[in-house]
């Protein structure tokens, strides 16, 4: 509906000033205040006429502010009033902190409504209650790799400490290698303690991705040492962000390398000492 000034986004009730019936003459123009108003549609007006209330579309009809009745009007007929309701189909925009929860639908908010900024919008995800969907950590439950380079392959274990408690569908594990329940965006968080024996003074221990299920590439790395005599123990750790867009091909596993004879990977059963967490921050 157009009007002078602000389109109203509802219902806008207005009476048209008063209309003089000329003989003969069955169109006449909507005014309000002087100035030309244009209905939504004939539907969307009260029109009396002599004292009767007119049916839109067969009684009368309209086009842009032009009101044509579908006879002419003849000397004694009297326009009553001409009330326009403007858009009453329209329920026009809430005011704020009106819309409740029991005015929401099930399911109703979803990302594609959300538009591009409104997930930092703080009213928003105060308090959001979802959070972290995926959380899971691993670790060697026994020395392992003494004097090997290669593979972890054995010796893993998800946390089974009281009191641990993952979140979500966590990571799948084969012979070493690990798998991710869906796409996202993983934190990787590992910590390696290894016994190093005399004189190994440089031990390496890698995290290794891949994204086709075949070829590896070491994307983190952990070291130690010891240049002393005598077992030495030592702790390290590091992180990486996977972009993990398939799980059928992103993978991951960890390997040791400079491991001299006696050098070993720390495992317990009942402690962390060399493992990681894995936490999904979001989605790819």
């Amino acid at each position: 509906m157009a009007y002078i000034g602000k389109t109203p986004v509802v219902g806008n009730f207005q009476i048209c000033d008063a209309i003089s019936v000329v003989n003969g003459q069955a169109a006449y123009t909507l005014q309000v205040g002087g100035a030309n108003v244009i209905p939504e549609s004939a539907n969307h007006m009260i029109v009396s006429l002599s004292g009767v209330i007119q049916k839109p579309g067969s009684s009368y009809t309209v086009s842009g502010s032009t009101i044509t009745f579908s006879q002419n009007l003849v000397t004694g007929d009297v326009i009553d009033f001409i009330q326009i309701l403007g858009n009453v189909l329209d329920i026009g925009t809430p005011s704020d902190a009106t819309v409740t929860t029991a005015k929401l639908g099930d399911s109703a908010v979803t990302t594609a409504k959300l538009g591009s900024n409104a997930v930092t919008n703080a009213k928003m995800f105060s308090g959001f209650a979802n959070g972290i969907t995926m959380a899971d950590q691993w670790r060697l439950t026994a020395n392992t790799n003494s004097g090997t380079d290669a593979d972890v392959t054995s010796n893993w274990e998800r946390n089974d400490n009281s009191g641990w408690s993952g979140i979500g569908t966590g990571l799948t594990e084969s012979s070493g290698i690990f798998s991710f329940p869906q796409t996202g965006i993983y934190l990787i968080y590992y910590v390696s303690r290894v016994q190093a024996s005399s004189g190994d003074s440089s031990v390496n221990y890698d995290l290794k991705i891949t994204l086709n299920n075949s070829s590896y590439d070491t994307v983190a790395r952990t070291g130690n040492g010891n240049r002393g005599s005598g077992a030495a123990i030592g702790s390290s750790s590091n992180t990486f962000l996977f972009d993990v867009t398939d799980t059928s091909n992103c993978k991951f596993k960890f390997t040791t390398e400079s491991f001299d004879s006696g050098t070993l990977l720390s495992g317990s059963t009942t402690a962390q000492h060399t493992g990681f967490t894995v936490i999904r921050l979001g989605d790819t």
